[in-house]
């Protein structure tokens, strides 16, 4: 066995080995995602003996070329004083060695955007080139699950986040001799037999835990909840008007504002495609000068896909034409970039010398021309407004749903408003930076895509220079409006330099001056209320099971979950489901001691991460366990022999795909209890599409949006309770018919509903939609 260490200077790797102080055996300690370390004290055996330097690069393998261990000396050596020798004062040199990650955790990342709709694998592999570029063999970092979303945070080191992207895949990370590895847990797999020749008995200790749990409690995130219409009547006046609930949101923030002050682009904010080197930065802006004259060959698109959920603001830029232009500008793809794949966009073509901006939708131009003038500004917006705010399910794994194979993850549905507008700022005219924009399309997109690809730039030939691109995640509501006689319009949320007409707060929504609505104008503001993420779920088998005389069988427990993060009560249930494949069973822990030759399964190395197939019949433990740590104790360098202790754990005792943090909830609110077989299969359809459609001074006429349910019907309350047929104290009816009008009392007055079905007891819809109107008697 050898030590090399090369002292970075110049000289390369040196054989240390003869100087290992054989009263202080080296030690490598591997923990389940995070650095090894490796300990190892040296006595200087010659006169030319070199203290290892500050940031030396070590080795430690054996003959046969296997490397046990690779890293980085990231401390001095402690000095230790053992007297006078032949040569003068002799030292120990205590050395504290970091795997290879060491060096990773020694950059700052970057700031990145949150990654979205990528793979864990992905996301690891990209942290890593951030942090050194082409510095790691990534060939062994496996792609694993798509991540719901993860939010890289440059406060955190690369290996804290790489055990963060590896929890949300029920994976482990490791690093070696210049490569890192991300692999499923159990990839690699031993058997610890006692019928092994090789098997240890007295090394082996096994302790049953008392961690059963059949009835599980998750809390997540504040997450959407009701679907929220509110309605209001203008009177040529009042510019504020009170929303019936505090809005759920994902907190306005501006995910990127590209200011276009570096060349070439900012890596982690876009990938660019020019083989004709007509994209360039100048002057504070984005030059596109020509193209290929091919669709989709020149492109600047964003790194990240784009989640077509809540509101979303996305300015294209401040575009000043040069000359007639042919591509797309702002364009969201569901698959490759082109013109004929664009969901929405701005296409640009030529018209004569300028140009003319026309909204493209799902490949078509669609609606009026605006023709460019010189030297003006063209601000170009597209508004994105979606009831569902996430599009993707958190997955959740366990030993029963290992990676690749996770609970959760389905898309979510959704219809989605795209609003396309073009604000014009002649430079000579500073009334036009806060002129109206004009909306090119206003429209709503059936069973839109989950997520797309964004391109600010697609030139066929372009010739125009941007100013800057910004996305924002908006107040996740939607205004509209429609003067007597005339139809809806989406009335633009935000600042009033934007173009916007009204903002949106958490209590209120407020227009600006010169857009107060006019008399009689009817006014709707859609958007979900905000309640806590629970789910109950229990396992009745199990319950069954361990009932014994007065107990009755319930194991329960409450968990926050922290990663995966539930932000829906579907992911709390998921997560819960997860959790309970494995909480009720047996909960083993462990740990092995042996020899590097007789390793489980004649392994020739074993590693945390790996899988542990534990068949001992004789103290009853016949299990799957992970491994968490290995002790390695160098006890004979020149014979190549160590000692290894292998501690390992069933997902029942230490569950691998999650990270738990206290819960802190003062009090649990009121949530259903459901047995794991229900779940997926409880609730209905929320109405979604209900709204009114009427409103007299005794009467408010309702459309549920779909009918009824076969045998069931739509049942209407005056507050949010009291859901199911035993309960009529708040009830306003139950219908059979998808429209229906009900009484007004009050000039303020709400109502809620669900649809119910002919099951007994009856299913309901999970959320509740809600109707508020506030209009004059």
């Amino acid at each position: 066995m050898q030590l090399l260490i090369d002292n970075l200077d110049g000289f390369g790797l040196r054989d240390y080995t003869t100087a290992v102080d054989g009263s202080r055996l080296p030690q490598i300690i591997r923990k389940l995602n995070l650095p090894c370390e490796f300990k190892v004290s040296l006595i200087a055996d010659a006169s030319d003996f070199l203290v290892p330097a500050l940031g030396a690069r070590v080795v430690l393998r054996i003959s046969n070329g296997q490397i046990l261990f690779t890293g980085y000396l990231m401390q001095s050596p402690a000095f230790e004083y053992l007297g006078w020798g032949e040569a003068g004062p002799a030292y120990r040199y205590d050395l504290v060695v970091i795997s290879d990650e060491a060096l990773l955790d020694e950059k700052r990342l970057p700031d990145r955007c949150p990654f979205v709709e990528r793979s864990a694998g992905s996301a690891l592999q990209l942290l890593t080139e951030d942090a050194i570029a082409g510095g790691f063999d990534t060939s062994g970092i496996q792609g694993l699950d798509p991540l719901a979303g993860y939010a890289p945070d440059p406060q955190k080191s690369w290996s804290q986040q790489a055990a963060e992207v590896a929890i949300l895949a029920r994976a482990s990370y490791r690093t070696l001799n210049g490569a890192i590895m991300l692999t499923p847990v159990g990839a690699a797999a031993h058997e610890l037999n006692e019928t092994d020749s090789n098997f240890s008995a007295q090394g082996l200790r096994l302790q049953s835990v008392n961690a059963l749990m059949n009835d599980v409690t998750i809390v997540g995130e504040v997450e959407p909840q009701p679907y929220v219409t509110d309605y209001f009547v203008g009177n040529g006046l009042t510019l504020k008007y009170y929303l019936s609930q505090a809005p759920f949101t994902k907190t306005s923030t501006t995910l990127f504002d590209e200011e276009y002050t570096t060349w070439p682009l900012e890596p982690t904010l876009w990938a660019m495609a020019d083989p004709a080197g007509a994209i360039s930065v100048n002057g504070g802006k984005l030059q596109i000068a020509g193209g290929t004259g091919v669709d989709g060959a020149t492109t600047v698109q964003f790194v990240e896909k784009i989640e077509l959920g809540g509101a979303l603001v996305m300015q294209h830029g401040d575009a000043m034409f040069n000359a007639a232009s042919n591509g797309v500008l702002g364009g969201l793809y569901p698959g490759a970039i082109s013109l004929a794949g664009c969901l929405a966009g701005f296409g640009i073509t030529p018209n004569g010398g300028q140009s003319n901006i026309q909204a493209v939708v799902s490949g078509v131009g669609v609606g009026s021309l605006m023709g460019t003038t010189s030297g003006h500004h063209y601000v170009l917006t597209t508004r994105v407004y979606a009831q569902e705010i996430y599009r993707r399910q958190q997955i959740f794994h366990s030993s029963a749903h290992p990676a690749g194979s996770g609970v959760g993850g389905a898309e979510v549905s959704a219809d989605v408003r795209i609003i396309l507008e073009v604000q014009d700022i002649d430079p000579d005219n500073p009334a036009s930076e806060v002129a109206p924009a004009t909306v090119l399309y206003d429209g709503v997109i059936s069973g839109a895509p989950d997520f797309c690809t964004y391109a600010t730039v697609n030139a066929v030939n372009l010739q125009c220079a941007i100013a800057f691109t910004r996305l924002v995640q908006a107040v996740d509501a939607e205004v509209r409006s429609a003067p007597p006689g005339q139809s809806y319009r989406t009335r633009l949320v935000g600042s009033l330099k934007e173009g916007a007409e009204c903002s949106v707060t958490s209590s209120a929504l407020e227009f600006y001056s010169q857009y107060v609505p006019a008399a009689n104008e009817l006014i709707e503001v859609h958007y979900r209320g905000r309640g806590q993420a629970l789910a109950r779920i229990t396992n009745p088998a199990s319950i069954a099971a361990q009932q014994r005389g007065i107990d009755d069988g319930l194991h329960g427990a409450v968990r926050r979950v922290k990663e995966p993060l539930p932000r829906t009560a579907t992911d709390c249930e998921n997560a819960a489901l997860a959790l309970l494949d494995d909480s009720t069973g047996a909960a083993w822990t462990g740990e092995y001691d042996t020899w590097s030759d007789f390793l489980p399964g004649r392994a020739n190395d074993i590693f945390p991460g790996d899988a542990l197939n534990v068949n001992v019949p004789s103290r009853g433990a016949m299990f799957v366990a992970a491994v968490h740590e290995v002790e390695i104790m160098v006890k004979d360098l020149n014979g190549e022999n160590s000692f290894y202790r292998i501690k390992f754990a069933n997902d029942a005792a230490m569950p691998l795909g999650f990270g738990f943090e206290a819960a802190s909830l003062v009090s649990l609110p009121l949530v259903t209890e459901l047995a794991n077989t229900q779940v997926g299969q409880f609730y209905l359809p929320e109405l979604t599409a209900a709204a009114i459609t009427n409103v007299t001074s005794t009467t408010v006429s309702v459309d549920a949006g779909a009918p009824p349910p076969s045998g069931g019907g739509i049942e209407v309350r005056w507050s949010d309770a009291g859901w199911g047929p035993g309960n009529d104290r708040n009830l306003i009816g139950r219908f059979t018919t998808q429209t229906f009008t009900i009484p007004r009392l009050s000039a303020v007055q709400n109502c809620y509903l669900q649809q119910y079905d002919a099951s007994v007891p009856p299913k309901y819809s999970r959320y509740t939609t809600a109707l508020h109107v506030d209009y004059p008697l």
